[in-house]
């Protein structure tokens, strides 16, 4: 049996590969607040040419510089794992594969588009990126490639989760980065926030709408905005993490998956996996393929598919996408990388064709998994990972009464070393079942009203 299936340096994938290409159906393009499709200049503010040029492309094969190879060598080709353990525990019949992302630096996917940003922008002439975060691994990861690179780095982060994961903070600060509690008084769309909700716990929303303001209004102009999930560009970078999987399933002599599974806040880990498998799907492969959300913020599996801003300041283009509405602010669950009221419009193109089928899952139901994965795997989960093996436990448990010996795979996108408060809370009782109240979805439906529809297109093949 092969427990750890590594590649060489020498076999890293150099081409990213962008979904875009292929999708039967195209997404709806972004739209400003007028009404009018988005054009590359009027994102030149917020983001470096370079970096909108992979935005909006539909090539389906974009090469890695040799120079963000030589940061990705660090860590990357990273190991995929067999769940041996935990496939005895389950009694199942299926084998479960996992994508070990906990090995970079930060201990998550998220420098697989920190690095290229942070390069990309560094070729450009910025000297500066803004960015928010949630649970922050996605601040800290922009800190590491902010400091390997040599720009300078200001992150807004989810107040609840500044507060719960204070050592997210210090890896920030150890890699040189300002890391603020959202919403601050540093901005407008921050000071406007707290005048009205003085006590809130914040929203990915509101600190994207602090970093976008902070980038934009820099007299300089050396500035920009990094985003670590939810668009195009984005999605791509993440896909080195599927092609790995598929060459190293391959090295083994095993199937491509029935199974592929992993959580969705904003969709980049999910995508980073999921697209290269999805190619396969498109081309007549039998796969399921879960992206996994809370039950506290459904964006996918009950927000309605809708143009909306992906901030709560309406500072971004209108995305058709799955979501709660700009103006969401989700309960402070733990797990706070899943706390985004929208999705990756790639993504949701995807579950719009039938490519992708959502799941929700409740978090006490999640930490019951996370503590089976510790106490068979050994390996103590992010709460956002903790979706994803939830999930991948029902699938096996699924083969086991089917009696079907299927092929999981899932992406384990972090280590949860710096999120024990979520387990203390946990095994103290404080943590109770929670599922979207129904009248928290009415508001979502008055938030939307006033903008351009967003029409379902589909091809109708799944």
């Amino acid at each position: 049996m092969n427990r750890k299936i590594v590649l060489q340096e020498k076999d890293i994938p150099r081409q990213w590969y962008n979904i875009a290409a292929d999708l039967p159906t195209p997404p709806l393009p972004p739209l400003a607040p007028d009404g009018r499709p988005i054009t590359p200049d009027m994102l030149a503010p917020v983001f470096p040419m370079n970096l909108i040029e992979q935005e909006v492309s539909t090539q389906r094969w974009i090469d890695i510089p040799e120079e963000i190879l030589d940061i990705l060598y660090q860590w990357r080709p990273t190991p995929l794992r067999r769940a041996e353990r935990l496939e005895r525990y389950l009694g199942t019949p299926a084998k479960i594969y996992y994508k070990d992302e906990s090995v970079s630096p930060p201990g998550s996917h998220k420098p697989n588009t920190a690095v290229p940003q942070a390069w990309y922008n560094k070729q450009f002439g910025i000297e500066r990126l803004t960015t928010e975060t949630g649970a922050g691994q996605w601040g800290s990861a922009l800190a590491f490639a902010c400091k390997l690179v040599g720009l300078e780095c200001k992150v807004f982060m989810v107040r609840i989760s500044f507060e719960q994961k204070p050592y997210r903070k210090l890896m920030m600060q150890v890699w040189g980065a300002n890391c603020v509690a959202s919403p601050s008084s540093e901005t407008k769309a921050g000071r406007d926030i707290l005048s009205k909700f003085p006590d809130t716990p914040g929203s990915l929303g509101i600190a994207i709408s602090e970093a976008i303001e902070q980038a934009v209004t820099d007299p300089t102009g050396k500035t920009r905005y990094s985003l670590g999930s939810v668009l195009n560009h984005v999605m791509l970078h993440q896909t080195i993490i599927g092609l790995e999987a598929k060459a190293q399933l391959k090295s083994i002599g095993e199937k491509l998956p029935d199974t592929v599974i992993a959580c969705a806040g904003g969709g980049s880990n999910f995508a980073g996996l999921a697209f290269p498998f999805t190619l396969d799907k498109i081309n007549g492969a039998e796969i399921e393929i879960i992206p996994v959300e809370p039950t506290a913020c459904p964006t996918m599996t009950r927000g309605p598919f809708a143009y909306d801003f992906g901030d709560t300041a309406g500072m971004t283009p209108l995305l058709a996408m799955f979501t709660l509405g700009h103006a969401f602010v989700p309960p402070p669950i733990h797990a706070g990388g899943l706390r985004y009221h929208g999705m990756a419009p790639l993504v949701c193109q995807c579950i719009v064709e039938g490519l992708h089928k959502p799941r929700s899952i409740d978090q006490v139901t999640c930490y019951e998994a996370a503590f089976t994965w510790a106490q068979t795997e050994g390996f103590i989960c992010a709460p956002e990972t903790s979706h994803a093996i939830a999930c991948a436990i029902q699938e096996a448990q699924k083969a086991k009464e089917e009696g079907k010996e299927k092929v999981i795979l899932f992406n384990y996108s972090g280590h949860g070393l710096m999120d024990l408060s979520g387990y203390e809370a946990y095994l103290s009782g404080k943590l109770t079942p929670y599922a979207l109240p129904e009248e928290e979805l009415q508001k979502t439906e008055n938030c939307l009203k006033d903008y351009p529809k967003a029409e379902i297109r589909k091809s109708g093949k799944w």
